[in-house]
């Protein structure tokens, strides 16, 4: 008898295949070491960490080279882990410290380092703490002599199998697809993680948080697997599968037509031109973006120069950054995100200093004034920036008129010292806010006539506007884009820009979801800010959608006063829209 099994759909496709189970689990004892063996048990770890090193720059090494630049970027941030001192050094001091077991000593520095991850406010951030966790596996595995856990195996190995495991690193999705599976599915893990982004850019239909896999799945199994959905039918009968292969056969004809989109322009049917842009990360993420036509990038995430690391980064280090992705968009708009942390942003040291609730404490534009030796410098070098090509400066977590006047004050300062330093800058650089607090939505006109533009970031407006954290995965399913609270919050920051005349973005992950992009059209947004992944499935949707008729059906969407009637309305807007 067929069973189905529900979890998080983070990549959408069809798969069907058979079911293949990866053990993952690892468990660490303490071990006491004599004083006269800690040497060699130092010397244990550093051959674990090296022999890590190599295995990562293997994997690295069978990426092809046609490879989305961000693939292998998340290689690359495992590597420079392990020539972390907080992974490296610290354990080597908890061996001797401790005199014991290197495993034990690797555990607790990861205890540590995963606990202030844990702690931090914004939830993308907070994630980053499964990176943390799979090199430290990487290491133990090595180190317990357990590396055939590991997904290291011939390309085609494991041809036509869903892989079912506890969570996945980026490394082994990287080397499972080399392996030739079909798709995914985990006990754990969340839409923000390394893994999920990973899955997507590879095009491999995937699912998180499906618990019971291990209880309910038998190895070897037939499964159906819908990313989109996030559903998994295990032994389905014969109609069923004749169903998911039909299915299957029009996800590809779809993806074939979505890769002749690459260079066309978003333009609606009735000839509404739509900004297309891209959320980057790290400079190298241009790479990627450069294979889609895109206008540019409308969030480029600062966070990553600031982390890893003891002390901040200085003007020169930003400058050059900056200047990079610049150059690389060849003309195109570039806009910077200030810096977006909470107060524990150092993670070196393994002590955090955020308060009991850091979702609501110093963080982002609110830690930046209070600590202005982090923040001129990055103003300086975005004004530098800006005297090389089109530089817009975007505020974060914006909630009150004072903290936009104290940031405008201080961007004059800064203006006045480059003058007299003679340092080039853009005297009219761009200047937007991003809102992403109730409060600010409720002020966005306000905001609106000090700004230059808004960026409504909906994954941080979701969540503080219902008071649930999506990536805890006990109160995930209160995660809702369509909440009429939420989409009020949003038609009013969209009306906010047209009644003042400044444009309005949006850069969270409902604007890179197409099955809210006709309802975004019809609320008047015209720019779309995403994971370049997701690009030309927006664009399509774009491409025929037609505003005019779509403006006085999602003006009564909107004010339907039920998640129901609004989520039926949305379903009908996208499946019986007359084009």
């Amino acid at each position: 008898m067929s069973l189905m099994l529900s979890g998080i759909g983070i990549s959408r496709g069809i798969a069907i295949g058979k079911a293949h189970f990866m053990r993952s689990s690892i468990e660490v004892l303490q071990v006491s070491i004599p004083a006269h063996h800690l040497d060699s048990e130092v010397a244990r770890f550093l051959a674990a960490v090296e022999r890590a090193r190599n295995q990562l720059e293997a994997i690295r090494e069978r990426i092809p080279l046609e490879t989305s630049i961000d693939i292998t970027a998340f290689i690359d941030t495992h590597l420079l882990m392990l020539d972390d001192a907080t992974l490296v050094k610290t354990p080597i001091e908890l061996i001797r410290e401790h005199s014991c077991n290197a495993e034990w000593a690797l555990k607790l520095q990861r205890d540590a380092v995963i606990s202030v991850f844990e702690k931090m406010d914004d939830p993308y951030l907070r994630t980053r703490s499964d990176d943390v966790d799979h090199v430290v596996n990487r290491v133990l595995r090595i180190l317990l002599n357990r590396e055939h856990d590991d997904c290291t195996g011939e390309s085609g190995q494991l041809a036509d199998t869903i892989v079912l495991a506890d969570e996945l690193t980026p490394a082994e999705t990287v080397m499972l697809k080399h392996q030739g599976i079909t798709a995914f599915a985990t006990e754990f893990g969340g839409p923000l993680s390394h893994t999920a982004i990973l899955s997507r850019s590879m095009q491999i239909p995937a699912v998180v948080g499906a618990h019971g896999i291990h209880q309910y799945l038998r190895d070897g199994e037939t499964l159906i697997l819908d990313g989109l959905q996030g559903i998994m039918i295990a032994d389905p009968d014969a109609h069923t599968l004749a169903h998911y292969r039909r299915r299957q056969q029009d996800e590809w004809r779809r993806q074939q037509e979505l890769a002749r989109l690459a260079s066309r322009p978003a333009i609606t049917l009735d000839q509404v031109p739509i900004r297309l842009m891209a959320n980057i990360e790290l400079p190298e993420d241009v790479e990627a973006v450069g294979m889609t036509h895109v206008d540019g990038v409308g969030l480029y995430r600062t966070e990553f120069l600031f982390m890893n690391r003891a002390t901040p980064p200085d003007e020169e280090e930003q400058f050059d950054c900056y200047l990079a992705v610049l150059d690389a968009l060849e003309g195109r708009p570039l806009t910077i995100r200030t810096l977006d942390m909470g107060a524990d942003k150092q993670v070196d040291s393994g002590v955090s200093r955020c308060g009991s609730n850091p979702a609501l404490g110093l963080r982002a534009v609110r830690l930046c004034l209070k600590d202005l030796s982090l923040f001129r410098p990055q103003l300086r070098a975005i004004l530098r920036a800006s005297a090389h090509g089109p530089v817009r400066m975007m505020i974060p977590m914006l909630t009150n008129t004072q903290e936009l006047h104290q940031v405008l004050s201080l961007v004059k300062e800064t203006r006045n010292a480059l003058h007299r330093e003679a340092l080039a800058f853009a005297p009219d650089i761009s200047i937007g806010g991003m809102i992403e607090v109730p409060g600010a939505a409720l002020s966005a006109r306000e905001f609106a006539r000090h700004l230059d533009f808004l960026s409504i970031g909906t994954n941080n407006l979701i969540q503080y506007t219902l008071a649930i954290d999506r990536v805890d995965d006990e109160v995930n399913y209160l995660y809702d884009p369509l909440h009429p609270a939420v989409l009020r919050l949003i038609k009013m920051t969209i009306d906010a820009g047209l009644e003042t005349g400044i444009p309005v973005a949006m850069c969270g992950e409902m604007a890179g979801d197409p099955r809210y992009t006709r309802l975004l059209l019809g609320m008047g947004l015209t720019e779309f800010s995403m994971h370049h992944t997701s690009l030309q499935e927006v664009k399509s949707v774009i491409n025929n959608s037609h505003i005019a008729t779509l403006r006085p059906l999602v003006e009564e969407l909107v004010n339907h006063t039920t998640a129901g009637q609004i989520h039926t309305r949305v379903e009908s807007l996208n499946s019986n829209l007359t084009e």
